[in-house]
């Protein structure tokens, strides 16, 4: 079995770039989620005898699964590991927006704090306000569960399935509060995701990427939030119209946003990184160690595992479960900021083979 991992000095990859790195031989890899799998990719990594490709990401709208199938290359993703991390920076992202943590921070730093005054850096209350969810799978529902519980906000959720365990825990809550002489929470399903942008005070988006969610948050989506209102956005960029954002901040001081991810990553729309009432990370959701590790586990697993059942007896398989998991620790603990996920070749001999990282 061999390992190689890119160390192109490139934060994002072309395509041009991982068709070369693939080269004749690669039987499988492990990309991210900024890079283009598509046709030109899955054909040649089809041509050098791959047939696993796994996104170091839950989410897969970087992925042509059809051309994934029509290359016979199996496709896997890293779900389940990512869903406290990515409901903790959410939950991060509500808070800083509506306590103005970064403007605050950038107003200590400048040295323009001379004392303590009754109107400085005001902010929203969370308590008793409440939390809209848009989405309401793993993440969405973990998300809602850290507001109402953290900060005993009301629920409002829109999502096609019902939210059952989620309905559940905030029913239980309120009732644990009401028992112990405090106001119970409350939740409730909306029937349109626009009954969640008119009443909530805090929306999170956790829904996928498609077609029907491109845009989702448009200019006249904006104009039925609440002028105080507070949008986060943690899942993709593309879910939002970040021209629209950016007008709407400039007309509505009061109105704030949290987001982790952009339209056209890694870039920002022009005029965003200038708003005040925006508080802007370059999608660090995941990033905790534990969930970092975690993925890359899962990723590399599920390129071992097609392989191996598809290739080798059962000692070989065991072998290689022994070499990749000691590998992983090494890979986690060096990789520098410009490496990118790697891909694992799977052979029977010990010589070099150009391989795709």
């Amino acid at each position: 079995c061999r390992l190689e991992i890119c160390t192109e000095k490139k934060t994002i990859l072309s395509v041009e770039d991982i068709v070369a790195l693939i080269g004749d031989k690669c039987d499988g890899v492990i990309g991210q989620l900024t890079e283009d799998w598509g046709e030109t990719l899955f054909a040649a990594l089809s041509r050098a005898g791959g047939t696993a490709f796994s996104n170091m990401a839950v989410g897969y709208n970087n992925v042509d699964v059809n051309a994934a199938n029509k290359y016979g290359v199996a496709v896997g993703n890293t779900p389940g590991v990512l869903t406290e991390t990515t409901a903790e920076l959410a939950a991060s992202l509500s808070l800083a927006a509506a306590r103005r943590i970064v403007e605050a921070d950038e107003f200590m730093r400048a040295g323009l704090y001379d004392g303590w005054l009754p109107h400085l850096f005001v902010g929203n209350l969370l308590k008793g306000q409440t939390v809209g969810v848009i989405g309401a799978g793993r993440i969405g529902s973990a998300y809602a569960r850290m507001m109402v519980e953290g900060f005993k906000m009301n629920l409002i959720y829109y999502d096609l399935y019902q939210a059952t365990r989620l309905e559940k825990f905030v029913t239980a809550y309120g009732e644990f509060l009401k028992a112990n002489g405090e106001k119970p929470v409350y939740w409730k399903r909306a029937s349109t995701m626009d009954e969640v942008l008119r009443e909530a005070d805090v929306i999170s988006l956790h829904p996928i990427l498609d077609k029907t969610t491109y845009h989702l948050v448009n200019k006249e989506r904006l104009a039925m939030m609440k002028k105080e209102a507070i949008l986060v956005n943690c899942s993709r960029g593309p879910v939002i119209d970040e021209v629209a954002v950016v007008e709407h901040l400039k007309q509505n001081p009061m109105f704030r946003v949290g987001l982790d991810v952009f339209e056209d990553e890694p870039y920002m729309k022009p005029g965003l990184a200038d708003m005040k009432n925006a508080v802007i990370v370059p999608h660090i959701a995941s990033a905790s160690k534990w969930t970092r590790e975690g993925m890359a586990t899962l990723a590399a697993l599920n390129v071992l595992v097609i392989n191996c059942f598809t290739t080798f007896s059962r000692e070989r398989i065991k072998q290689m479960k022994k070499f990749i998991y000691s590998v992983l620790g090494f890979v986690i603990a060096n990789r520098s900021k410009h490496c990118h996920p790697f891909s694992i070749h799977i052979t029977g001999q010990d010589q070099a083979i150009p391989s795709m990282g």
